[in-house]
């Protein structure tokens, strides 16, 4: 009996593997992205009334309404164009789900889609469920900029579209004015569409304030603005996201969402809503203390002699640990991580995982630091035995 061949060359996610081994072996998990600190009370709070509410069955497929309408009268703000809840807004299970919709959407077999590498490991797999081709252009470590030319020549023309993830993971980088004036550049010329993953708006570091790439006149009526409230709200479990997107690209993305998964849960829409009418303080308050994990991420890395450069955006370091004095420096990246999680006891991502040619990413080891002070301290006392 055979599987479907859109699965012949999919593996199941290393980022949710190296989770499972760090439960294992009871190592502190630096390796999947989420919050090891509860969120908001108020949001608690609001997930415990709309359940005991009865707000329990299927909502609306795009969403619920009032949920809708708040994003609906925040993007207008963002995007510079009039949003309209019922037109163009869809929540979806997470980020994830909202990206395999926008691929379903828009690619069809023999498309291309142009990723950029280090790239989520999402990217791709969704790319060829569609039945499209990824191509990757790859971002030059250690700065990882983001080079218009190289996004020219990946362009044939079978290219259909772009994703863009900013601030990115797993680099940490905020692509600037000068970066996207380039993708604005390829992306119209070549009359693709554009896909954002923005699920890290709200996580940025020196004054530095994010723009949706989608409220730019050039790609106003191109471009699926994905977001999420995983991250900011410490809620990753909730698996709540969203895509936003001019009339003609959102009636091929409800569909999508709708046969994908009918509609995300309605509870946990409903509190979703009372972490979007959270104080400015919350956020300014979440930067002062992403502010000091990274310090902190930072500090520890630089003592044990890691190379990296520093996140401008997320909470991730992509760092290279070919210069430690341990043998084990010596070893390829998926060993390196595993021996890591297994024997030092702190889980972290080999750098392969984020590339098409695995060969990219050796001698890199992603960290995530959206953890408790206390947690990162202790991660660094085990990782004391890195230096040698």
């Amino acid at each position: 009996m055979q599987t479907a061949q859109r699965f012949q060359n999919i593996r199941e996610s290393v980022i949710r593997e190296m989770t499972r081994l760090a439960i294992q072996h009871d190592a502190i998990n630096l390796s999947q992205g989420f919050p090891d600190f509860d969120p908001p009370a108020e949001v608690l709070q609001a997930a415990t009334d709309a359940i005991q509410q009865g707000l329990n069955q299927y909502t609306i497929t795009w969403g619920y309404p009032p949920l809708r309408q708040k994003l609906a009268d925040l993007y207008r703000q963002r995007l510079g164009w009039p949003v309209l809840p019922d037109e163009h807004v869809v929540i979806t299970c997470g980020v994830t789900e909202a990206l395999a919709a926008a691929m379903l959407a828009v690619l069809d077999p023999g498309d291309e889609i142009i990723i950029l590498d280090p790239a989520h490991e999402t990217f791709r797999p969704a790319a060829q469920i569609a039945g499209a081709q990824p191509v990757s252009v790859v971002l030059p470590a250690p700065d990882f900029r983001l080079d218009r030319q190289r996004l020219e020549n990946a362009v044939t023309s079978r290219t259909k579209a772009l994703i863009l993830n900013t601030p990115h993971n797993p680099s940490g980088r905020v692509f600037d004015e000068k970066e996207i004036a380039g993708v604005i550049d390829v992306v119209t010329r070549h009359d693709l569409i554009l896909i954002t993953d923005e699920i890290y708006d709200q996580i940025l570091y020196d004054g530095r304030e994010h723009i949706s790439p989608g409220s730019l006149p050039p790609l106003r009526e191109r471009t699926i603005t994905i977001g999420g409230m995983g991250k900011t709200y410490a809620i990753t479990g909730w698996r709540l996201g969203y895509a936003i997107a001019p009339t003609s690209l959102a009636r091929a993305v409800k569909p999508a969402h709708d046969f994908l998964t009918v509609c995300a849960a309605t509870p946990l829409q409903a509190a979703a809503l009372a972490a979007l009418n959270l104080p400015p303080h919350f956020y300014q308050k979440q930067r002062q203390e992403y502010h000091h994990r990274r310090a902190l991420m930072s500090e520890i890395l630089s003592n044990l002699d890691f190379n990296f450069s520093q996140p401008q955006g997320a909470y991730y370091i992509l760092a290279d640990y070919r210069q430690l004095s341990i043998p084990q420096a010596r070893w390829n990246a998926d060993a390196f991580a595993r021996w890591m999680t297994t024997e030092v006891g702190v889980a972290v991502v080999p750098g392969p995982n984020f590339y098409a040619d695995p060969a990219q990413g050796e001698g890199l080891i992603r960290f995530a630091y959206p953890k408790k002070i206390e947690t990162l301290r202790l991660a660094a006392q085990r990782m004391a035995r890195l230096k040698g």
